[in-house]
């Protein structure tokens, strides 16, 4: 069970208090916001100011998609003085500032966009502030990280990445394919983040990120952010110093500017604990999908003090808390 919070130290409770704590990425069911939307507040309890809540993977439907935006952004305008929807790097600061939670979205895969570059502008209006290049498999952008052949961006993947750059969206590429990825870094003149994933030196497993990607996504001025998925990181035992670690070899290897935390928290349904088990074209057997535990939002504190302990500064916590994301969408957002 996570700790308690008067059982952290006063340094590692003081440095969550001060830092700006950014979550890269959490999953809801795509339906009743009513019944799921309030689980957020466990983010802002255990000290986050930012979260960005997921709207729609892998082969969910453009509508699908659209009618989850509107119910989430509706309880949210709903609950102004709890909440604030993200429109600029300004409203992060003025959430913090007036203690609210400030809240992003994003898509796990452009397929349910299809050819339709207009619907880039038209999701950043309403929030939406990354996009994956591809879910586990491919689309008419690029390749998945499950598909047997990546031949990379194609022509028309170079053209919806030009749309986004223009538009101030998040290039993404965690679930992508490795050529698709890197063309993606290559191409880019602005950061490219992988939202939520894990070293492969660490897990040989598909879902995660060779070093090559690492350093390029580092290039870029991206930042990986830490997924908190068991099944990912690697070596029995303890998830949160299963975790640390994997902080540590990504810091090792991309920089300290270049690691933040996409835990890939899932507030589960009865869907989304069957998902895993019916479409295996997503999610193939063999890789431990729908077996995985989850590193909670309440147990970053613990994340905080082993990396204190392990030496690390201060304000390079900090950085790797919400600083390094931070800076990314002030170099990217419009």
């Amino acid at each position: 069970m996570p700790a308690t919070p008067n059982e952290y130290s006063s340094r590692a409770a003081d440095l969550i208090a001060s830092a700006l704590v950014w979550e890269n990425h959490c999953c809801m069911p795509f339906s009743d916001a009513e019944l799921w939307m309030p689980q957020i507040e466990r983010y802002k309890a255990a000290g986050f100011d930012v979260v960005h809540v997921n709207i729609g993977d892998s082969d969910v439907p453009l509508d699908r998609m659209v009618r989850a935006l509107a119910g989430f952004r509706s309880w949210l305008a709903k609950r102004a003085d709890e909440y604030v929807l993200v429109r600029s790097v300004a409203d992060v600061f003025r959430a913090r500032q007036e203690g609210k939670l400030a809240v992003c979205f994003d898509i796990e895969g452009a397929q349910a966009l299809a050819r339709d570059t207009a619907l880039i502008p038209m999701f950043y209006e309403l929030g939406v502030r990354w996009l994956l290049v591809a879910y586990n498999r491919g689309n008419l952008v690029g390749a998945g990280c499950h598909d047997a052949s990546d031949e990379g961006l194609t022509p028309f993947g170079r053209e919806f990445m030009r749309e986004m750059d223009r538009v101030g969206m998040i290039k993404d590429v965690a679930h992508t394919g490795f050529r698709t990825a890197m063309d993606v870094c290559e191409m880019s003149s602005v950061p490219v983040t992988i939202s939520h994933s894990n070293p492969k030196a660490l897990k040989d497993h598909p879902r995660c990120v060779s070093d090559e990607l690492m350093k390029a996504c580092a290039a870029t001025g991206g930042v990986l952010g830490i997924s908190g998925l068991s099944i990912f990181m690697g070596s029995e035992g303890d998830i949160v110093a299963n975790f640390v670690r994997s902080i540590e070899y990504s810091v090792e290897t991309m920089g300290i500017d270049h690691v933040g935390i996409g835990l890939d928290y899932v507030f589960r349904s009865r869907h989304s604990e069957k998902s895993a088990v019916i479409n295996r074209e997503i999610w193939p057997d063999g890789y431990g999908y729908g077996t995985s535990q989850f590193l909670a939002p309440e147990q970053i504190p613990s994340v905080v003090e082993a990396l204190l302990a392990r030496g690390f500064r201060e304000a390079d916590v900090a950085k790797i808390l919400g600083g390094n994301f931070l800076r990314v969408a002030r170099e990217v957002w419009k």
